[in-house]
Parts: C-alpha cells; sequence; structure tokens
C-alpha cells in the first residue's frame, strides 16, 4: 500500500467507522460475542442518564453535580458541557454503527436518539439546557470534544440534525474564537473546533489549527511521549488528548486537502499525519503494557479520576488498526475488559441515581483535582471507542488471549520493548 492509500483509510477509518466494515469473519465466539455485550451496556449505563436527561431537557434540574473538595469556583454550570460532550466523544463510534435487532442494537439506536435530542437542546437558548456556552474559558476544551464527535460520526451525528441546530452549534464554536488557550494541551482544543468548522465548509481560522499543530509537535520528546507545554509530566495526557487530538486534526486536513485537491496531495502534511499515528502507536505499546495481570494500572498523574480515558490512545490505535507491532487486537480487548471489570465492579463508583462520582477505583473525591467535578468524569467513555469497530472485525471475534503482562509475570514469550527514533 503506497503512502497516499495509507493515509487515506486510516483517515477515514479514525474518523468516522462505518458500519459496512471491509473486514469479514465468518465465526464470533460466545465469549467474544458476551464481551461485547459488556462493553455496550456498561457504556449505555454510563451514557444514559446524561443524554437521556438532556434530550428531555431535564439535565440541570435533575443532576445535583458532585464537585472536587479544592473546586476553583469557576461558574459551576461548566459541568454540564463537560458531562455532555465527553459522553458524546466516547460513544461517536458505536453510535455511527448501522442500526440493527440484536439486544446491543437496540441500545445504540436508543442512545443515538438521546443524543440527537441532546445536541439540539444543548444548544438552543430557549431551552433550560442551554450550556455554559459564552462564559468561562473551559468551554473551548468540551466544544473541542464535542466536535471531535462530530468528525468520528458525521452521518450519525451531524447530518441528521436541523439547519437550525447546525447553525447554533457553527455560531457557539465561532465565538469561541474569544478564547486564548494557554500554553498547554488546550491549543489542541483550538485546534479541533477549527479543523471541525473547516470539514463542514464552514470558515476556520487556520492559524489556531496550524499553531496549536506546531506546538505539539515542538513538545516531543521521543519514544512516543509529548510533554504539555514547556514542562514535561508524568501522567496520562498524552492519552487523555494529545495523541489522538493530534492524529484527528491532521486526518481531518488531509480528508479536507484530498476533498479540495484530489490530484494534488500535499505530500507533507501526509507525512506528518503518518508520523502522528506511528507515535501513538507507540504510546499505545507503552499503555498496553501498563495493564497489570489483574486488570490494575497505575494511577498517578493529574485527572486520574478520568478512569478508562487513560486508554484512549490505546483504544483510539484500535479502532483505526493501528495497534502496535506484536500487539493484537484481543489482547487489547482482554486487556481492557480487565480493566473495566476491576474498575466498575468496585461500589462507590456511580451514585445512587446512576451518575458517575468524583474517584478512580469507586467514590474518592479527595483525588479529584480543582477543577474536577462529576462532568469532568465522563472523559472515562473514551476507553470504549472500539465498540466503533463491528462484532465481525478481529478485535472482537478472535478468541481470548493474554496481555503482555499476563504473558510476562507467568515465564512466558513476551514481545521485547525498546525505543523507537520517530
Amino acid at each position: 500500500m503506497n503512502r497516499r492509500n495509507f493515509i487515506q483509510t486510516n483517515t477515514l477509518a479514525g474518523l468516522s467507522v462505518l458500519a459496512t466494515h471491509t473486514t469479514s469473519y465468518a465465526y464470533v465466539s460466545a465469549s467474544a460475542e458476551n464481551t461485547r455485550l459488556y462493553w455496550a451496556k456498561l457504556l449505555y449505563k454510563i451514557a444514559e442518564p446524561v443524554l437521556k436527561n438532556l434530550g428531555e431537557e431535564t439535565l440541570q434540574k435533575n443532576w445535583q453535580v458532585e464537585y472536587s473538595p479544592i473546586w476553583d469556583k469557576r461558574n459551576e454550570k461548566v459541568a454540564f458541557l463537560e458531562a455532555f460532550a465527553r459522553t458524546m466523544v466516547g460513544v461517536a463510534p458505536w453510535l455511527a454503527l448501522a442500526d440493527d435487532t440484536t439486544e446491543e442494537g437496540q441500545l445504540r439506536k436508543q442512545l443515538r436518539n438521546y443524543a440527537l435530542k441532546a445536541i439540539t437542546n444543548s444548544v438552543n437558548p430557549a431551552s433550560p439546557d442551554y450550556m455554559l456556552w459564552r462564559k468561562e474559558g473551559q468551554t473551548l476544551v468540551d466544544a473541542a470534544f464535542l466536535a471531535q464527535s462530530f468528525l468520528k460520526a458525521p452521518d450519525s451525528l451531524w447530518q441528521p440534525l436541523d439547519t437550525i441546530t447546525k447553525n447554533r452549534i457553527i455560531e457557539e464554536f465561532r465565538l469561541l474564537r474569544r478564547v486564548v488557550p494557554p500554553n498547554n494541551n488546550w491549543v489542541l482544543f483550538a485546534a479541533m473546533v477549527e479543523v471541525f468548522l473547516l470539514s463542514i465548509g464552514e470558515e476556520a481560522d487556520r492559524y489556531r489549527i496550524e499553531f496549536g499543530l506546531k506546538r505539539i509537535d515542538d513538545w516531543y520528546v521521543g519514544d512516543g511521549w509529548y510533554k504539555d507545554g514547556e514542562t514535561f509530566h508524568t501522567d496520562y495526557y498524552n492519552s487523555f488528548v494529545i495523541h489522538s487530538m493530534n492524529v484527528d486534526v491532521l486526518n481531518t486536513l488531509v480528508v479536507v486537502n484530498q476533498k479540495q485537491l484530489p490530484d494534488k496531495p500535499n505530500q507533507a502534511l501526509q507525512e506528518r499525519a503518518t508520523k502522528a499515528i506511528k507515535r501513538m502507536q507507540r504510546h499505545a505499546d507503552f499503555l498496553e503494557r501498563l495493564i497489570s495481570p489483574e486488570g490494575t494500572f497505575p494511577p498517578f498523574g493529574r485527572s486520574i479520576t478520568y478512569r478508562l480515558g487513560a486508554f484512549q490512545a490505546l483504544a483510539h490505535a484500535a479502532l483505526i488498526h493501528q495497534l502496535p507491532d506484536g500487539v493484537s487486537p484481543a489482547q487489547v480487548r482482554c486487556a481492557l475488559t480487565a480493566v473495566m471489570k476491576r474498575m466498575f465492579s468496585i461500589e462507590g463508583v456511580f451514585d445512587r441515581n446512576g451518575w458517575l462520582t468524583l474517584g478512580f477505583a469507586g467514590h474518592q473525591p479527595n483525588i479529584a483535582d480543582g477543577y474536577s467535578n462529576a462532568g469532568s468524569m465522563y472523559l472515562t467513555t473514551l476507553g470504549f471507542l472500539p465498540l466503533g469497530l463491528p462484532a465481525t472485525d478481529a478485535f472482537w471475534a478472535d478468541p481470548d488471549t493474554e496481555w503482555t503482562q499476563q504473558k510476562a509475570w507467568t515465564g512466558k514469550p513476551f514481545k521485547k520493548d525498546g525505543a523507537v527514533g520517530y
């Protein structure tokens, strides 16, 4: 496969997972079916309170939001947009799949219906659940997650919207140019909002896109790791935000370029996108190795309360069929399932009304950062991105297998690790 086709194939896979998937397998094991349904039901359980209430205009009425004990005193209504947008980006690939009559299919259809109504209400000034779009810089962050959800499922989440709603979203996104992002991962949020506008044929601030991409590239320190600003942080922000947003912004630019100049591909841009994917692959390799034989992972760094969001780079690589060499889809499925079962079986992850709580494994508000609230917790949905792959995909269809630490700690052969130079 030549470089152009490589980029085009993986761009389309990464931005919109189509139901008419080209990979086909004749057999899907019972255990794989059960695992997929477990993922689907858990994601639905997490997402349903947010999207159903927002779809029915009762989100702010019914949800008593929990805030960090050291809350930084910003407008508390940021919580509602955080919960909504972060849920949307995690469920988007799953909602992009076609309807079917299975139990999973019924859940997916219901959640998609809630999501479309939720989007409409979120930007309707007459709705009691109109979001806090025009105050607080935090809005830029979660607008970017919402924009990313539209890029991942355009035919399911953007195209069905009525013209009034689309225009309202465009206007809210444009007004976010008032927010000057700080010199850290926030530059990608500005880039994501603008590249979405570009993707739908709207006027975009190309400087905000290029500035964000350039800053991220400047902060690359090697071996699949970026600094978050001028300082290196040992945390999961490379996975929470940096790798996946960088890849999606670049891939969107590639798609736009191919539409505008089909006979004159931008070779330099394609090479940047290829490099970003390779770096995400390397980071995904680290993430897979962090999962213990017991399904645990180390709770270090900021925002550890985002739970499974720590594995977005790994989940994203699986979604676009770009896992590292020697890391099979089945071992990622098994490893992530082990983490889910370990984490979400602990009492206190959900409150009595089904909303996510502050914490890592259970209810642990003392570890929440000053900018965190219960809405922030919905970034955990990013661990579920592979649900956007159909049940026939190797990720779901291949037999269960051990992941790296399981092999390593039982004396079995496992892949030797080594640094990369890209």
